[in-house]
């Protein structure tokens, strides 16, 4: 019997540390060689770790949340006979996939206080808590049902399923609390969840922490006449062929913008604050946050300016669906020149998006609503009105430079025509 020490492997793509996200083995259990033994997370991409050997776990290095430096030993196995010569090498060299993003533990709930010889509600007493997973103490939460008056069957008390089935079913009935002649089973809310901030929301967290420290920005929003536009989307999504992606309003932007940005290319560019250094791009590399079960990812349309409609709208659908499953790769969340986030979907007037830094613009979609306006004649009309936010890196576009770029893009989403010609 002899102890191999695995280290973390060389994930590539010059990367020095990861994060641990998540073990899927204990110290003492049987693994295998290839065997998936842990999550990693290297900028936005979640990466699978395979076992090098067989044999046993006897120890593990790191917590979900710590950051390892490539070659650190993280786990000890134990094998039969002596480690084979070439398992260090191999396990250098061993090449690691995407993974799936690793499901976020459930928050760990406060621990539970309560009498081990109570089997029901009646030996509770004001400030204890009754036994319970955090399943069942959700389900309560959500039904507003206080778990103190749900009589528990299970051991010590505990309260299951089952048990708060049956209550629901009979109606609550309600047990009156130790020193009180009445109780109610609606009660205030008084837990408190502690969650780790790991992985890709650390990284978030981290990323909007510092352009917020570092970048003095300007926001700068407009209304935008999108009448015109919706007839032209509804009739193209009308007479579109089964293979063709449906038209959102995210296509016809993205279109706006890589007809706009060439006579704003300060706004289509990376700045560095500590070089000094803008990079400004001819090529519009779009990026469109996504929200996925993970985190705020940013798959991105490249080369929107080489794509027709169709294309963009194909595009964006296969990115996002690539994303929101967790299958997108680094290459297609990384590069952007340029970011579009929306909320329209959900609502709201205005938004100040946060610049995804090194970019120097960010375009926000608010939501669409039908208001009267005057027309030419001075007549009242409805029209199909949307906000478009937007925010700027004040240090490299200037106020007047943003708000011609946002009008350009106006003038091409108020006259969608002229986005074809």
């Amino acid at each position: 019997m002899s102890e191999y020490r695995y280290k973390m492997p060389d994930v590539g793509e010059g990367i020095v540390e990861a994060e641990i996200v998540e073990w899927h083995v204990k110290e003492g259990d049987t693994v295998t060689e290839d065997q998936h033994v842990l999550d990693v997370m290297t900028d936005k991409a979640t990466v699978e770790i395979p076992c090098a050997v067989n044999g046993t776990v006897s120890k593990l290095v790191g917590a979900p949340g710590d950051v390892i430096a490539v070659g650190t030993e993280i786990m000890f196995i134990a094998v039969d006979g002596a480690v084979p010569a070439e398992a260090d090498a191999e396990a250098e060299a061993e090449a690691v996939k995407p993974a799936e993003p690793a499901k976020p533990a459930a928050p760990k709930a406060a621990e539970p206080v309560a009498a081990a010889d109570a089997p029901s509600i009646a030996s509770r007493t004001d400030g204890e808590r009754p036994l319970a997973s955090p399943a069942v103490r959700k389900r309560a939460l959500e039904a507003d049902i206080r778990l103190a008056n749900v009589p528990g069957t299970g051991p010590a008390g505990r309260v299951t399923h089952d048990d708060l089935d049956d209550f629901i079913k009979s109606g609550g009935r309600l047990v009156a609390r130790s020193g009180s002649g009445s109780s109610s089973v609606r009660a205030p809310r008084t837990g408190v969840t502690e969650e780790k901030v790991i992985g890709l929301r650390r990284r978030i967290s981290e990323n909007m922490s510092h352009v917020q420290r570092t970048v003095p920005d300007i926001a700068y929003v407009e209304e935008i006449d999108v009448t015109a536009l919706e007839e032209l989307r509804g009739h193209l999504n009308a007479s579109k062929s089964d293979d063709q992606a449906k038209l959102t309003f995210i296509p016809f932007l993205v279109m706006a913008l890589t007809k706009a940005l060439p006579n704003t290319p300060q706004a289509n560019a990376h700045f560095d604050g500590e070089a000094m250094l803008l990079t400004k791009h001819d090529a519009v590399h779009c990026g469109v946050a996504a929200a996925t079960p993970n985190g705020l990812m940013v798959p991105v349309i490249k080369h929107a300016e080489s794509l027709d409609i169709w294309q963009i709208a194909a595009e964006l659908k296969r990115l996002a669906g690539a994303a929101k499953d967790g299958k997108a790769t680094k290459a297609e969340l990384t590069g952007s020149t340029i970011t579009i986030t929306s909320l329209g979907a959900i609502g709201g007037l205005v938004t100040t998006p946060i610049l995804n830094a090194p970019e120097t613009a960010i375009i926000g979609v608010n939501k669409m609503q039908t208001l009267p306006r005057y027309n030419a004649e001075g007549l009242v009309v409805p029209r199909k009105l949307m906000n478009l936010s937007s925010c700027f890196d004040h240090r490299i576009v200037d106020g007047y430079e943003a708000a011609m770029l946002i009008q350009a893009v106006k003038g091409y989403l108020e006259n969608p025509a002229t986005l074809f010609m």
